[in-house]
């Protein structure tokens, strides 16, 4: 059974996975759909904006929280080496520190910039627009469930 500070670490260790999971099942259900619909220099325009709103302490402590604390996990699941959850604890981990954190420095944000340096009113801009819409919204779907999975991973070895 975990317990003590362990205990407290996976509770936290769920809920930032979940809270992160849920900001992106948002974009990839409906925030992403809505932009896409726009004009593309709307589109761009207002992806650029939100893209420079997410980089936020509220936001960025989940995110980069969760982060800190999945490794904490996987470290400690190593040490202690518990007689149930350690599998769940390190699939947790794993899902989140890959399927999150990862796709989003090596697919998300690397698109995100990409998009930046475009003239919004450009045609260049419109003629990258739904490419990047596609497959933003593609790997944000990688990321929406890597951290619904680590949630349930976690959760499912507390039980």
């Amino acid at each position: 059974m975990i317990d003590g500070p362990y205990f407290v670490l996976v509770v936290l260790g769920a809920l930032g996975t979940g809270l992160a999971g849920g900001v992106f099942c948002a974009f990839s259900t409906f925030v992403m759909r809505g932009l896409a619909a726009l004009p593309p220099a709307q589109g761009v325009a207002a992806m650029n904006a939100v893209n420079t709103a997410a980089v936020r302490p509220a936001f960025m402590l989940v995110f980069l929280g969760t982060t800190v604390l999945c490794a904490v996990i996987a470290v400690v699941t190593f040490v202690l080496w518990p007689d149930e959850g350690a599998v769940e604890l390190l699939l947790g981990s794993a899902l989140y520190l890959a399927g999150s954190f990862g796709v989003t420095a090596a697919a998300n944000v690397p698109r995100n910039a990409a998009l930046a340096r475009l003239e919004p009113g450009s045609a260049e801009a419109a003629g990258r627009w739904p490419a990047y819409v596609r497959e933003w919204t593609a790997w944000n779907h990688v990321r929406t469930g890597a951290s619904a999975a680590a949630s349930v991973a976690y959760v499912l070895a507390l039980a």
